[in-house]
């Protein structure tokens, strides 16, 4: 086998380390990204059941209202 076949090979195993590199990296932006949405939608359904109680109180307070009328 020349050198020749050796300085390719070296070279696309340069690249294919780099490029595992490079998703890795992309990997743990993505995880991190998760943990974030997931927290972001964790805190939006708490803030849509506070919002969807207090609607509800209005709700029978108005009936109360009606009815005492």
């Amino acid at each position: 086998m020349s050198e020749n076949y050796f300085d390719v090979l070296e070279s696309r195993l340069i690249q294919l380390m780099e490029h595992c590199e490079t998703l890795e990296r992309e990997n743990a932006q993505l995880k991190a990204n998760e943990v974030t949405l997931r927290e972001e939608r964790s805190r939006l359904l708490q803030i849509n059941d506070q919002t969807r109680q207090k609607v509800e109180a209005m709700i029978q307070r108005l009936k109360s209202l009606e009815q005492n009328r």
